[in-house]
């Protein structure tokens, strides 16, 4: 990896609402989808994500301006963003922004998923760690749980990939990772 710079794989993805309210209390069960926008670094495998009611081009973009400088914060440069075939990664607000940013948008292989597998494995592991992992008795519980979880993720899980250390150990500039 050249001086904190890398490239990271971009994936927006819907999960389904898991959550049934009781039905005493507020009438019919309310079932809805979040779709969880997801930054990966390729190298160290530490994710930025967000929830969202929508995958719409002007959300992925904010998403992505955000990652940008929450990865720059950590010594991370995003030089190349690989997507899937959504409508939202082939707009022209996407490449506007991308071009404005510096960075190469590249798309995964149409019906190919594996090409973008390590968001997928990502979003596995999401959705079993967090999104699934109990019962919520709302939409809003669920998504306050998701930065505790992620903090967990990211500076404190062990990670095959990094060799059982946690994704933030991969990093440059962060306090106690001096390489």
């Amino acid at each position: 990896m050249a001086a904190g710079a890398t490239s990271v794989v971009a994936k927006a993805r819907s999960i389904a609402s898991q959550h049934r309210e009781s039905l005493s209390a507020y009438g019919s069960p309310k079932l809805g989808y979040a779709f969880v926008h997801t930054v990966l670094d390729d190298h160290s495998r530490v994710a930025f994500t967000e929830v969202h009611d929508d995958e719409t081009a002007a959300t992925s973009v904010g998403v992505v301006c955000r990652a940008v400088e929450w990865f720059a914060k950590h010594g991370v440069t995003i030089e190349r963003v690989l997507s899937d075939n959504g409508g939202a990664y082939r707009s022209n607000l996407w490449r506007s922004t991308c071009e404005a940013l510096s960075i190469m948008p590249k798309h995964t292989r149409p019906y190919r998923p594996q090409t973008n597998g390590k968001v997928e494995r990502f979003h596995r592991t999401m959705a079993d760690g967090w999104a699934y992992a109990r019962c919520y008795t709302s939409e809003q519980q669920r998504r306050d749980a998701l930065l505790p979880w992620l903090h967990h993720y990211n500076q404190h899980r062990p990670h095959t990939a990094c060799n059982n250390q946690p994704p933030f150990s991969r990093l440059i500039n962060v306090p106690g990772q001096y390489s």
